[in-house]
C-alpha cells in the first residue's frame, strides 16, 4: 500500500477530528483521540497542525466550505423560491445523511462563546467570517433580498436545533416549517 503525502494525511486527520470535536467538542476532544482515530502518534499530528486550536479551525473552515458547497450545487441556474426549496432540501438532505455535520456546526458555535468567554476572540473571528460568507451564498440565489436570507438562516438555525434535540421528522414541532424545510414531508390530505 503507497504512503500517504502529508496532504492526504491532513484530509485524513480532517476527516477524523470532524467525528471527534462533533461528538465531544472543542473542550472534550483530546488530540490523542484524534490521531488514534488517525492512525498517527500525536507528534506526528502535530507536524501536520501545529496544535488542537489549528485543528479545530480547519475542520471548522471545511465545514462551512462543505455547506456552502451544498447551497452553491443546489441553487445553481435558481433564483428566488425554487432556490430557496432547493438549498433547503439539499441542506437538510445532508444533515440527515451526516449528522456529523450538523453537530460540528453547533460545536462551533460553542467552541466560539466558551473561546470569548476566556479572552481568546480567534475563535469567533473565523467562526464569523464562515458564517458570512454563508450568508453571501444564499443572498444572490434568494434575490439579494436581506429579509429572504434571514428567513432562510434562521430556519436553518430552527432545523439545525430540532435535528440536534432529536426531534422526530414527524412531530408537531415541524408542522410550521415550509414542505422542502421538514425533515420527511407529509402528504397532502
Amino acid at each position: 500500500m503507497p504512503r500517504m503525502s502529508a496532504e492526504e494525511r491532513r484530509e485524513s486527520v480532517i476527516r477524523a477530528a470532524t467525528a471527534e470535536f462533533a461528538r465531544g467538542g472543542y473542550h472534550g476532544t483530546s488530540t490523542e483521540a484524534i490521531a488514534k482515530r488517525v492512525g498517527v502518534s500525536q507528534p506526528y499530528l502535530f507536524r501536520l497542525f501545529p496544535g488542537k486550536k489549528a485543528i479545530f479551525l480547519a475542520v471548522a473552515e471545511r465545514c462551512v466550505e462543505d455547506t456552502i458547497r451544498t447551497f452553491e450545487e443546489a441553487s445553481k441556474g435558481l433564483r428566488g423560491e425554487e432556490a430557496l426549496h432547493a438549498m433547503a432540501n439539499a441542506y437538510t438532505k445532508v444533515i440527515a445523511e451526516r449528522p456529523e455535520r450538523l453537530l460540528m456546526q453547533m460545536q462551533m458555535y460553542v467552541a466560539v462563546s466558551a473561546a470569548e468567554e476566556e479572552g481568546d476572540r480567534e475563535f469567533g473571528e473565523k467562526v464569523r467570517a464562515g458564517w458570512m460568507r454563508l450568508w453571501d451564498t444564499v443572498h444572490l440565489p434568494l434575490g439579494a433580498d436581506v429579509t429572504e436570507t434571514t428567513v432562510f438562516m434562521a430556519y436553518g438555525m430552527l432545523i439545525n436545533c430540532l435535528v440536534a434535540m432529536g426531534f422526530p421528522p414527524e412531530h408537531r414541532v415541524w408542522e410550521g416549517l415550509y414542505p422542502s424545510a421538514r425533515l420527511k414531508q407529509r402528504p397532502e390530505a
